[in-house]
């Protein structure tokens, strides 16, 4: 034999929750559709010109609370308590009958979720205002009263001492908080018409100016100068007005250059009027390129003397050597390898994984070191940046080049053996 399912009457909770919220309107006001109201949002017998005093404004309420009490108990399977009974009559009675039987709160109750139909209340916190949809903070603190007596249970509140229960933020339940500012509503209740006021002006939205600068735009300027500071190509040292225009500095060679290879210097000729300066990503200044850059000098005749070789002028700072007749044949120059991107590149990735990951354990944990190794992800990511620029400016010689220096090679060689 199965029991029935108990019905619950609604207590002086529920009454004085609603009574709170609703107001006291001693005369009969008329509303915008053209009905009318009194007492504590009666609307079925209020008539113009009508009068009532507090009792009987109390007992009209009761009277209109039947139909929600009995919608409640016929539409809500799930066993209640006393205070969730009252706390879902005073929302039902708020957001009407009909409204109630097709929300998510009562979808939850049967459902036997009652956490989620008790957060699902505060969902009902707009209203329409001047041809707009706005949150009423009216109806923000009304959803939250109704909430804390829909979760206060029959003994009253369960102790949570904050030594031993530490809160901590929940960021699954930012679907509970409204997305825009609750704004603040009047309204009076004398009078022959209702009507709201709104007490706080919201300022229009500010158009944003053409003429300034994006945030994004600023921060990318900025960048861009850092970068040109650190990567500023350096300025050449003027030379001493004591010294001669043909003084030569003597430094040693480099490593694997030949000595042929060394003692053909451009001579010195004016840079052009329309030469542009260089720019970040231009190759360092070397021999190397000195050498591919150079005309090349018609071969000199022999002298008389085959065995000593007459010096060439060069610009200051370059090397200048002779070669015996019995010198070693040289060796070829030996082309720089190509630098690698393989290394830049491992490293760009695991800062960019670092950094997401970091990131997004960040955002859910509110972890500081997931935090710091978001920061660690950006540091990485940045130098393999800086190394993969350093990289793609360095000097990659060509075959071309090796040819030829192999071609001039041979053709000293021909002539010493003749």
């Amino acid at each position: 034999m199965s029991t029935m399912k108990p019905r619950h009457r609604i207590s002086r909770a529920a009454i004085d929750l609603i009574e709170r919220f609703e107001g006291y309107r001693r005369k009969s006001a008329q509303l915008p559709n053209g009905g009318w109201t009194i007492g504590h949002g009666h609307t079925l017998t209020a008539r113009e010109g009508a009068e009532v005093s507090e009792s009987d404004a109390e007992a009209l309420l009761l009277y209109d609370l039947i139909a929600v009490a009995h919608a409640v108990n016929e539409h809500v399977f799930a066993p209640l308590t006393q205070n969730q009974f009252d706390a879902l009559v005073a929302f039902a009675f708020n957001i009407g009958v009909e409204n109630f039987q097709r929300s998510s709160v009562l979808r939850r109750l049967n459902e036997g979720q009652l956490l989620q139909a008790a957060c699902a209340m505060e969902l009902w916190r707009k209203a329409d205002f001047d041809g707009e949809r706005i949150v009423v903070d009216a109806l923000v603190r009304r959803r939250s009263v109704e909430k804390t007596l829909f979760l206060t249970p029959p003994g009253g509140f369960v102790p949570a001492p904050t030594p031993i229960l530490p809160p901590n933020v929940d960021m699954d339940s930012q679907g509970v908080v409204p997305r825009q500012v609750p704004t603040a509503l009047t309204v009076p209740l004398d009078g022959q018409h209702t009507f709201i006021e709104r007490d706080e002006v919201l300022p229009a939205p500010v158009e944003p100016d053409e003429d300034e600068a994006s945030p994004a735009l600023s921060a990318a300027e900025a960048v861009t100068s850092r970068l040109s500071t650190i990567f500023a190509e350096p300025e050449p040292a003027e030379a001493s007005g004591a010294e001669a225009p043909d003084a030569l500095v003597l430094t040693p060679p480099e490593e694997g250059f030949s000595r042929e290879a060394l003692n053909r210097v451009a001579p010195a000729t004016p840079a052009p009027a329309n030469e542009t300066e260089p720019s970040l990503f231009d190759p360092p200044l070397t021999v190397a390129n000195d050498l591919v850059e150079a005309p090349a000098e018609p071969e000199p005749e022999p002298a008389t003397e085959p065995e000593t070789e007459m010096p060439v002028e060069a610009e200051p700072g370059a090397v200048v050597e002779t070669a015996a007749a019995d010198a070693p044949s040289p060796t070829p120059v030996q082309a720089r390898a190509k630098p690698s991107l393989l290394a830049p590149a491992i490293l760009a990735v695991a800062g960019i994984g670092i950094f997401s990951g970091g990131v997004l354990s960040g955002v859910n944990n509110l972890n500081t070191l997931a935090w710091i190794a978001g920061v660690i992800g950006i540091g990485l990511f940045a130098v393999a940046v800086y190394q993969l620029l350093d990289r793609l400016g360095q000097v990659e010689p060509d075959d071309a080049f090796e040819d030829e220096i192999d071609d001039e090679i041979g053709a000293e060689d021909d002539d010493r053996d003749q």
